[in-house]
């Protein structure tokens, strides 16, 4: 089974989650921007997922980006690829 990891926040008033690679520096910031924004969120590092699960993220990622690249940021069902402080910042509030 696929582990989602939650990181409370304030802000509840979204669903959001984040597909991240646990080396990708642009993942990272998105991590803190998301908490600095007071965001609830889940995320999953698709690169530390156990090997079953990492087609079907990758299915699922695809569908979303089909260019690929991380990360991948779901906002009540839209994606932002990249980082795009910006762009999320607006979606979440």
């Amino acid at each position: 089974m696929l582990k989602k990891h939650h990181v409370p926040g304030v802000n509840k008033k979204h669903k959001v989650m984040l597909y991240a690679l646990s080396t990708c520096m642009w993942c990272a910031r998105t991590k803190s921007l998301l908490g600095e924004l007071g965001v609830d969120y889940e995320y999953v590092d698709v690169d530390l997922a156990p090997e079953n699960a990492q087609a079907e993220l990758l299915e699922t990622i695809n569908v979303l980006n089909p260019n690929g690249g991380f990360p991948v940021v779901v906002i009540n069902g839209n994606a932002i690829v990249g980082f795009k402080p910006e762009e999320i910042s607006e979606a979440c509030k």
